[in-house]
C-alpha cells in the first residue's frame, strides 16, 4: 500500500490559495485554530522563485504551518520541475499547479485557468514535476473555461492529466470566463455546478477529487464529503476565521487547539512578537485577524482599533492586547442558547 504523505492525510479539508490573503502570517494564525487542515500558500510564479531575491520572500514559512502546500503558477515543464524540487528542499509537503485563476495578468503568461485549454501541456508539466520530487504533485482546476463543454472537455482534461500520473485534483465547481468577465464577476457568474464534480468522482473513483467554490459552512463540507474526497474553502475561511476552530473536531475527530477566540488571539502573541522582531509591521500581521471576533460584542471596536493604529510606527503587542480587551466573547453555553430555536 502506498504510504500517505502529511498532505495526503490532511487533505480532507483545506484552505484555498488566495493572493494577498493566505500569506505566511495568515497561515500561522490559522494554526491557532486548526492543527490538521491542509494550508496552501498564495500562488507563487516560477519566475519569482527562479529569479526573485531573496527566495525567503516567496517561500518562507514557519514550522508551525505544516502540513503546507506550495501553489505554483507556470506552464513551462522544466521550470515547474525545478521549482517543485526547490519546494521539496524547502520542506513543503505538496506542490500544487494552478490551473484555475482567471485573471488577465496570469493568462498573458500562460498561467492559471487558460491551461485548461492545453491539457497536454499540463500533463507534460505534471510528469516533469513528479519526476523531480517525492512529495505529492496535485492540480487545482475549474470545470471548464469559456465555451468548453463541462462534461466532455472536463473529462478529457482529467483523463489526459491523470494519465500523466496526477492522482489528486481539486476542482472549483464554476467555469472560468477568460473573456468578458472580470475575476470578481467570475466569483458569481456562471453558477456553481457541484453535481458535475460529484459525477467526476463517480466516473473516476480511483482519483482523489476535491471540491471548491462557494462553500461557507462546515455543515456544507460534511454534505459535500458524501460525494467527494475533500473540501476546500476560500473566502469564508479568511473573512470568518473562527470557522476553522471546529474543523479538527468535526472533520478529523480530534479536539481543536483553541476553546475561544480570545485564547486563539493570545496564542498568536509569540508569533506576532517574533515577526515584529524580524522587522514586520503590526498591521501586516493583524490584518488577517480582523474577522476573528465577527458577531461578538466589541468586535467592531477590535477591528477599528487595529485598522486605525496598527500601521503606526512603534505599534506592537500592547496595541494588540488593548484591542483584545475591547471584546466580550460569549461563553459556549450562551452561544449554544443563541442557536437554539425559539419555542412557543
Amino acid at each position: 500500500m502506498k504510504k500517505l504523505s502529511p498532505a495526503d492525510v490532511a487533505r480532507r479539508f483545506s484552505v484555498a490559495p488566495m493572493m494577498d490573503w493566505t500569506t505566511r502570517d495568515y497561515r500561522a494564525f490559522a494554526r491557532t485554530l486548526t492543527k490538521h487542515a491542509l494550508l496552501y500558500t498564495e500562488m507563487v510564479t516560477t519566475g519569482a522563485i527562479l529569479h526573485g531575491s531573496p527566495r525567503e520572500r516567496f517561500l518562507g514559512y514557519s514550522d508551525v504551518e505544516h502540513p503546507i502546500a506550495l501553489q505554483l503558477g507556470g506552464s513551462d515543464a522544466g521550470e515547474l520541475a525545478e521549482c517543485a524540487a526547490i519546494a521539496e528542499a524547502w520542506g513543503y509537503d505538496e506542490v500544487n499547479l494552478n490551473v484555475g485563476c482567471p485573471s488577465d495578468r496570469v493568462q498573458n503568461n500562460m498561467i492559471g485557468a487558460c491551461l485548461m485549454g492545453y491539457p497536454g501541456k499540463v500533463a507534460e508539466a505534471v510528469r516533469a514535476m513528479q519526476a523531480a520530487v517525492s512529495i505529492p504533485v496535485t492540480v487545482k482546476c475549474r470545470i471548464g473555461i469559456d465555451d468548453q463543454d463541462e462534461d466532455a472537455d472536463l473529462a478529457r482534461f482529467i483523463d489526459i492529466v491523470a494519465d500523466a500520473g496526477c492522482e489528486t485534483f481539486t476542482v472549483h465547481a464554476r467555469k472560468a470566463w477568460l473573456k468578458g468577465l472580470s475575476p470578481k464577476e467570475n466569483r458569481d457568474v456562471p453558477p456553481l455546478n457541484y453535481p458535475r464534480v460529484h459525477r467526476l468522482k463517480q466516473d473516476r473513483p480511483e482519483l482523489h477529487i476535491g471540491i471548491n467554490g462557494g462553500i461557507k459552512t462546515l455543515e456544507e463540507c460534511q454534505t459535500q464529503l458524501d460525494h467527494v474526497d475533500s473540501v476546500m474553502i476560500g473566502r469564508e475561511a479568511y473573512q470568518n476565521p473562527w470557522l476553522l476552530a471546529e474543523v479538527d473536531a468535526l472533520l478529523y475527530g480530534v479536539p481543536g487547539p483553541a476553546a475561544s477566540r480570545v485564547e486563539a488571539a493570545q496564542a498568536f502573541r509569540p508569533y506576532i512578537q517574533q515577526r515584529l522582531d524580524e522587522g514586520a509591521k503590526l498591521n501586516h500581521i493583524t490584518r488577517h485577524l480582523l474577522g476573528l471576533f465577527q458577531g461578538c460584542p466589541g468586535g467592531r471596536r477590535f477591528r477599528r482599533l487595529l485598522s486605525e493604529h496598527a500601521h503606526k510606527e512603534g505599534a506592537g503587542l500592547r496595541l494588540f492586547d488593548d484591542a483584545i480587551g475591547l471584546v466580550s466573547e460569549p461563553s459556549q453555553e450562551q452561544a449554544q442558547e443563541r442557536e437554539q430555536p425559539a419555542t412557543s
